[in-house]
C-alpha cells in the first residue's frame, strides 16, 4: 500500500495534494496495490482526493494538528504507515513535505529520496526512482533497498486528472504527541498561486530599471494566469518582496513555462529555474548567458517587447 500525505491549507487540500495522490495511484497501479491519502488537521474537501486516485481517505481532524509541527506530524504519519503496512510513504516536495521527509524516514527506518521527478516505468524488487542532481543538470536513478520507501514528489511532475469519483473520508484518532513549537500567528500572501506550485511564472530582473515599471510584468502575468517572480538583486534592492525571489538562494521552481524578462541569467539564478519545462528569455543583450538555457529567446528592448506580447496574447484569448 502507498500512503500519501495530502497537504492542506486553510481547511482545503492543496494542488500539491492532488498531484501527490494522482502520482501515488499510478505508482500503486504498477504493483497492484492501493493508494491511501492521509490528511492531518481540519479540512472539509478530502473526498475529492478519491477522484484523483485515492482508494481511501484517512482524516485526523484533531485541532492539535491544525498548526504544522514537523515532529508531531511526522510521528502521526509514521504511526499510520506502520498500522496500515505502507510500503511507500509519499510527500509533496514542498516546504512542509521536505521537513517531514527525513524524520519520517528515520521513524520508519526507511530509505529516503527527495524530489522524485517522474513515474517509474516498472517496479522491481526494490523501488527505483529518478531525481535531479546539480540543479537539474543531471539525473540519478535511486534504488531504495529498505522494506519501506519514503519519497517526495517534485512539483509539476505530473498533471493530476480526475478519473474517478469522490471517496468517503474515514475519521481516525491517532495518538498525537505534544508539539514542540507553538504557532502564535500565520501571515501568508493571498490571491496568487505559490511559486512552488505555479505552472506559469513571469519573472523579471534589473533590466526593469525601476520598480515603478513593474506594471508591464504584472499585466503579462495576469493575462497568462501566472505567478510573478524576480531575481535576487531585485529582491535585495527592495523592488519586490523576498518571497518572489527565485534562484539558488531563493525558491527553486519547475513550472511548465518560465518567462525571464531583463534577467542576465547568472548561474545562481539558473540553478533555481532550469528545471522549468519551457524557458522564454526576453533581453536586449544578445550575449546574455540566459539565452544558452532558453527554449525560446527574444532579443529586444523589454519595454517594447513585453507590452506587444501581452496584447498579442489578449488577442489570441479573445479569438479563442
Amino acid at each position: 500500500m502507498i500512503l500519501v500525505y495530502a497537504e492542506t491549507q486553510d481547511g482545503k487540500v492543496k494542488k500539491s495534494a492532488l498531484e501527490s495522490v494522482y502520482f501515488g495511484s499510478k505508482l500503486a497501479a504498477l504493483n497492484g496495490s492501493s493508494c491511501v491519502a492521509l490528511m492531518l488537521g481540519p479540512a472539509s474537501d478530502g473526498g475529492k482526493l478519491g477522484a484523483y486516485g485515492a482508494a481511501e481517505v484517512l482524516h485526523a481532524a484533531d485541532e492539535k494538528l491544525a498548526s504544522f509541527d514537523t515532529s508531531t506530524h511526522a510521528k502521526v504519519v509514521a504511526a499510520v504507515a506502520k498500522e496500515k503496512g505502507a510500503k511507500v510513504v509519499l510527500f509533496p516536495d514542498s516546504a512542509n513535505g521536505k521537513s517531514l521527509l527525513g524524520m519520517t524516514g528515520v521513524l520508519l527506518n526507511a530509505g529516503v529520496v527527495s524530489g522524485v521527478n517522474k513515474l517509474p516505468e516498472a517496479l522491481s524488487d526494490h523501488l527505483v526512482v529518478s531525481r535531479a542532481l546539480f540543479s537539474g543538470k543531471a539525473f540519478a536513478d535511486c534504488s531504495i533497498n529498505s522494506d519501506v520507501a519514503v519519497i517526495s514528489l517534485a512539483g509539476n511532475t505530473i498533471k493530476p486528472v480526475a478519473e474517478g469519483s469522490e471517496a468517503s473520508v474515514t475519521a481516525i484518532t491517532p495518538e498525537i504527541p505534544e508539539a514542540k513549537t507553538r504557532v502564535l500567528d500565520v501571515r501568508r500572501t493571498v490571491g496568487t498561486v505559490p511559486l512552488p506550485e505555479a505552472e506559469i511564472v513571469v519573472s523579471a530582473g534589473r533590466g526593469m530599471k525601476d520598480p515603478s515599471n513593474w506594471g508591464i510584468v504584472e499585466e503579462l502575468a495576469e493575462v497568462l494566469g501566472a505567478t510573478t517572480a524576480c531575481s535576487r538583486p531585485v529582491a535585495d534592492s527592495g523592488w519586490r518582496p523576498h518571497h518572489e525571489h527565485v534562484g539558488q538562494t531563493g525558491i527553486a521552481i519547475r513550472p511548465n513555462l518560465y518567462i525571464a524578462i531583463g534577467i542576465s541569467g547568472a548561474i545562481q539564478h539558473l540553478a533555481g529555474v532550469n528545471s522549468s519545462k519551457v524557458i522564454v528569455v526576453i533581453n536586449k543583450d544578445p550575449e546574455a548567458p540566459f539565452f544558452k538555457a532558453a527554449d525560446y529567446g527574444i532579443v529586444g528592448d523589454l519595454f517594447d517587447v513585453v507590452p506587444k506580447l501581452t496584447e498579442e496574447i489578449k488577442k489570441l484569448k479573445s479569438a479563442g
